[in-house]
């Protein structure tokens, strides 16, 4: 792909950030530097530039040019599992997606990103292979305390735990007397906590099921979704705002956030303590707002993650609460395994490791769904790159085109469908619910840093050489 020294991007169509109406724009990138250096907007780029050292990008009539996407919830799961998935595999299938930013998560990785040796060993797992900027959140576990502050050091975006059992042996969940330890560490810091936020009583087995749900075929969703109700969100999420309530009126603020919401039971709840100025921020995931349960069919494992996918009216809920502010953005919460941890040949749900590959697609899986719902591009903006990037303390350049920002584009057809093919799935194992169904959305061409990473229309699809970055600071 063309190296020059400047790259200039001429758009009929182009949305800058969530408060910017769609107008016709002209960005000039310094590509040595990585950041824009001048917009213009209905007019001509001003700056002049030897035509030798200027590469020039001019968008077709139904291009549409938008902030490249920031998916806050990744599982690379690179060192330790990576027949699951790497970092090569997962961020050229982000870039693909039109993503410039992937937060990678603390599990399955082995080791855990929990002390500043394993992060040590990420990092340099990661050196060479990305093709998209990386961030990384560390993990709370028992008796980890101590390490959080030299991981904020180091650069982790903030730590995530689990209040039930994670489902893999080295990232052990953390009951509410570990969790006070970690807030104690993070009070007035502009870090935050992540939950994964089901719980039980954290090391205990989810409690059986009552007897006529006993007899469901293990092949059946219900059995499944019976198996994690509501109830296990909700308890978890009213524990979360309690102390955050608490440490926030002591004058401790610690921030707080809860992944990949399911449960439209917790919502109200929610809601309210962020209308007293709890410092609590939400995500959900594009499989809650597109799929519903009612519709998965007997031994389609593919479709199992935890917490569930649940039923059509509780999608409609998800989709009210992040309309009207509740819901901060949208993540993907790539999860991928091999397709033999999926258990297809028995089908049995229960059994299967839970998790969506999903990295690729949340682009047009949202905008698909959306736009039946009068979501406007700006709205798309604010969920998929600048509210993400506000949460990952990297507004400062993410998440909006803007002049000083690093030159991170999406170049995408809104109006074009396409049918995912699983021949175009770039991530490693490609077991995915989305594979065989239409969306609107195209992809057509993702910048990092004013570098082309991936073009639909070029040979090969991405740079030869990857050049994204990981984020520390």
């Amino acid at each position: 792909m063309t190296q020059s020294r400047y790259l200039l991007v001429k758009a009929r169509k182009a949305i800058l950030s969530p408060n910017h109406t769609e107008q016709p724009v002209q960005v000039l990138i310094d590509q040595e530097a990585g950041k824009i250096i001048e917009i213009a907007v209905e007019k001509e780029c001003k700056t002049v530039v030897s035509q030798d050292v200027l590469e020039v990008i001019e968008l077709d009539d139904n291009q549409v040019l938008m902030p490249g996407l920031v998916d806050a919830h990744v599982h690379l799961n690179e060192p330790g599992r990576t027949e699951w998935e790497g970092f090569e595999t997962g961020t050229k299938a982000a870039a693909a997606g039109g993503i410039t930013t992937v937060i990678d998560m603390p599990l399955n990785a082995i080791p855990p990103t929990t002390t500043i040796d394993n992060f040590k060993t990420k990092l340099e797992a990661a050196k060479g292979q990305c093709h998209v900027d990386v961030g990384f959140w560390g993990g709370v576990v028992p008796d980890n305390a101590k390490d959080l502050p030299g991981l904020v050091q180091m650069g982790v975006r903030g730590f995530k735990c689990f209040l039930i059992e994670s489902g893999v042996d080295e990232f052990p969940c953390v009951n509410e007397a570990e969790v006070r330890l970690a807030m104690d560490q993070l009070v007035n810091s502009d870090r935050v906590l992540l939950f994964h936020a089901e719980m039980d009583g954290c090391g205990k087995k989810l409690p059986a099921a009552p007897k006529e749900e006993e007899e469901l075929d293990p092949r059946t969703y219900a059995s499944f979704l019976n198996s994690r109700p509501q109830s296990l969100e909700t308890n978890a999420i009213d524990m979360i705002i309690r102390l955050t309530q608490e440490y926030h009126e002591k004058g401790k603020s610690v921030n707080t956030h809860i992944v990949h919401l399911s449960a439209a039971d917790a919502v109200p709840a929610i809601r309210a303590a962020k209308a007293t100025g709890a410092p609590l921020t939400v995500e959900t995931c594009f499989h809650y707002l597109n799929f519903t349960s009612e519709a998965i069919e007997d031994g389609a494992t593919h479709y199992k993650c935890c917490p569930p996918i649940r039923e059509s009216s509780n999608r409609d809920k998800l989709w009210e609460a992040l309309l009207d502010g509740t819901i901060d953005y949208v993540v993907s919460d790539h999860s991928p395994c091999t397709a033999q941890l999926k258990k297809q040949e028995t089908g049995d749900f229960g059994a299967a490791w839970g998790g969506i590959a999903s990295v690729q697609f949340g682009l047009p899986v949202l905008w698909t769904e959306g736009r039946k719902r009068g979501v406007t591009l700006q709205q798309i903006a604010n969920w998929l790159s600048l509210s993400p990037a506000k949460r990952i303390n990297m507004d400062h350049k993410k998440g909006e085109i803007r002049v000083g920002h690093d030159a991170d584009l999406v170049i995408w057809r809104p109006e074009s469908t396409f049918e995912v093919n699983i021949n175009d799935v770039h991530f490693k194992n490609k077991l995915s619910p989305y594979i065989g169904k239409s969306f609107y959305g195209a992809v057509d061409r993702t910048i990092v840093r004013g570098a082309t990473v991936y073009d639909r229309n070029v040979k090969g699809l991405f740079a030869e050489v990857p050049s994204g970055r990981p984020l520390l600071q």
